[in-house]
Formats: C-alpha cells, structure tokens, sequence
C-alpha cells in the first residue's frame, strides 16, 4: 500500500495497526522520496532465546555418583 504524508496523518493508528495485522509494509510518499514502515517479525517464545551453555566440564554421569553424605547434616537448618 502506498499513501501521502497527508493520508498517513489522518488515519496514522489505522494504518500501523493495518501494518501489524497483515505484516505487509505501508509506503509514504513525501518530497518525491519513498519512506517504509515494516513491522518487525513477532519475537519467538522465551525459552527460544536463550542461550545455550555448557557448564559441565567432564561426563555429567559423574556428578549422579558423587557421594554427598559425608557433607550432608541432618541437624543443619541452613
């Protein structure tokens, strides 16, 4: 779609929100140049942008055998 600068300040949330729901940019004319408005693609979910990091060193399968009772106190209420 391609609208004036006059067009775009009559009906600017119009067309942002024609923008956001069809995610097809909106071209202004103004002073025979061209400007886009181009709605950014919609962020992924929060468990996609995490980053992925080892902080085992070694074979994980150690740490399930590691014995902890000599540093284990029942009467420790920490």
């Amino acid at each position: 779609m391609t609208v004036t600068a006059s067009k775009l300040r009559e009906d600017i949330y119009k067309i942002l929100d024609t923008v956001l729901a069809t995610g097809e940019p909106v071209k202004i004319e103004r002073k025979g140049r061209v400007l886009r408005i181009v709605a950014d693609p919609p962020p992924g979910s929060r468990l996609s942008r995490i980053k992925k990091r080892d902080f085992i060193v070694g074979d994980p399968q150690d740490l399930v055998e590691i014995d902890w009772s000599k540093e284990w106190n029942p009467d420790d209420n920490c």
